[in-house]
């Protein structure tokens, strides 16, 4: 049965038929390697591996030792359309260099939030590239507009511009790590002063960041799938609560908050990373097929066919079909090389391009009972549209898992999710939800269940080993802004990074 809600209809348009439209959004990734004749040049490599993390805009800076200046690109778009050609790595000089791909939380990406931001301070400049979200950032920034400081985007990135400017540190990086002290929530960080590359790890590590060996230099990446496309080898991942800094003499760890157990984001492992990742020492690839196991034996249907929604629900599927033994098939087909700037003029040329990203696959689903397995469930409108897509093709049956717990609290360090209203989990019971999205039966992985597949005996709800709270709403850290803003207002006002 249903609970009150809001009004989902907006979002329910079956002619704009983008499976991409209803997902968890990750905000950034990060990039950055010292010492390396070809900086920037790798930079833009390693930031194509990491497109996935956000596609909305792309920035490099970069330092030049011989004439002792930064540069920087900063351009809206994807990474292969703005650092693909020679002639823009060549202004980027230098032997280190830094780099970030944005997603915007809300409205269009505007130039001066693109990311490294770079700011001249007492001891010289610093470049910062940030994967996360602040949840003080609203705070500090008024405070900081208060005593009489002048911002240049709504970025919560800047902030840590900000504070590290007023520390009266004489060292650059004891100025960072003043700034790192005073804010909380989610991040990883790239820095980039003249001499040194710098990087930093939230004190419970929710966001990933790892350290890489290229040719004798060292690099800094959200991922290990960075490190692998440039043929870097992977060192070991920057500890949560921890700053390394990397120059001439070589690298230093250093201790800016107490050890405390970590808790990664789980949503990591459910689907941010790119499945050939490896994430705090775990194979994504391999968690996401054990999710799967666990799915099937939590939840198997009756069906002839496993069908998963590409892209991110492949590895889940896999699993899935190989514990209950039911055949793998691609009922859905998606076109990857479909732009998103396709012209649809009128209501019949949109109603005909619907389908360009994604199609059924009817050979594969006709006559058959389906599984449909999906990585998670966020406002539903999508999951409408992909039950209908399999019952137009032929589908006897459609049985819907989710290869996650429900979804039932917003997320404030960094995910892209709708306010709690609008998640069919915290307005719905599952025969509701079922209901909502057409499906012949309906069932989500179990919390206990996502432990297990993680290689965990079980949750302790005292001190869980993962950031889980989109499905518990146990919150990791401090909400400090909740206190003066809406979750949508702090999203309009300090867009995550």
């Amino acid at each position: 049965m249903s609970r009150p809600h809001a009004d989902l209809s907006a979002d329910s348009d079956l002619t704009s038929f983008d499976l991409d439209g209803d997902t968890l959004r990750e905000e950034c990734g990060v990039f950055g390697i010292f010492g390396h004749p070809d900086a920037s040049a790798i930079v833009a490599l390693g930031l194509h591996a990491l497109q996935h993390r956000g596609q909305e805009a792309a920035g490099i800076v970069s330092f030049d030792g011989e004439a002792h200046v930064f540069h920087s690109e900063r351009r809206p778009g994807l990474v292969g359309d703005s650092f693909s050609d020679a002639a823009t790595i060549e202004r980027l000089k230098g032997r280190a260099a830094i780099g970030h791909v944005r997603y915007s939380t809300t409205g269009g990406t505007i130039l001066r939030n693109v990311q490294p931001l770079f700011a001249e301070l007492a001891g010289g400049g610093l470049a910062v590239a940030h994967n996360g979200n602040l949840t003080n950032a609203l705070s500090i920034r008024r405070d900081l507009v208060r005593d009489g400081a002048i911002t240049q985007s709504t970025s919560d990135t800047e902030v840590i511009l900000h504070l590290a400017a007023r520390s009266r540190k004489p060292r650059i990086i004891q100025r960072f790590i003043d700034a790192l002290q005073a804010i909380q929530g989610a991040y990883a960080l790239v820095a980039l002063t003249n001499k040194k590359l710098i990087g930093a790890r939230d004190p419970l590590g929710i966001r990933p960041l790892v350290l890489g060996e290229l040719d004798g230099r060292y690099l800094l990446a959200s991922e290990t799938c960075a490190l692998d496309i440039i043929g870097a080898r992977y060192v070991r991942d920057i500890e949560n609560g921890e700053i390394v800094v990397i120059s001439e003499e070589g690298i230093e760890s250093i201790r800016f908050a107490d050890a405390q157990p970590m808790r990664p984001c789980i949503f990591e492992y459910i689907y941010f990373a790119r499945p050939d990742s490896v994430v705090n020492g775990k194979s994504v690839y391999g968690v996401r097929k054990a999710i799967g196991h666990e799915l099937a034996r939590e939840a198997r249907a009756e069906a002839d066919v496993v069908v998963p929604v590409p892209d991110s629900g492949v590895p889940a599927a896999l699993g899935y079909s190989q514990e209950t033994g039911i055949p793998f098939e691609m009922g859905i087909i998606r076109n990857h090389y479909v732009g998103r700037t396709f012209i649809q003029p009128t209501q019949s040329v949109r109603e005909l391009g619907v389908r360009m990203k994604h199609s059924a696959n009817r050979a594969a689903v006709a006559g058959k009972r389906i599984v449909l397995v999906d990585d998670s469930l966020v406002r539903g409108t999508t999951s409408v549209k992909i039950v209908r897509m399999m019952r137009e093709a032929g589908a006897a049956e459609v049985h819907f898992r989710i290869a996650s717990p429900p979804i039932t609290h917003p997320d404030f360090y960094g995910i892209d999710t709708p306010e709690r209203e609008k998640l069919l989990a915290a307005t719905h019971d599952l025969e509701g939800m079922r209901q909502y999205i057409g499906a012949d039966s309906l069932a989500f992985l179990s919390i206990p269940g996502l432990y297990r597949a993680m290689g965990e005996e079980e949750r302790n709800g005292a001190c869980p080993q993962y950031t889980d709270h989109c499905f518990t709403g146990e919150y990791p850290t401090g909400l400090t802004d909740l206190t003066i803003a809406s979750p949508r207002q702090m999203a309009m006002l300090a867009e995550a990074d």
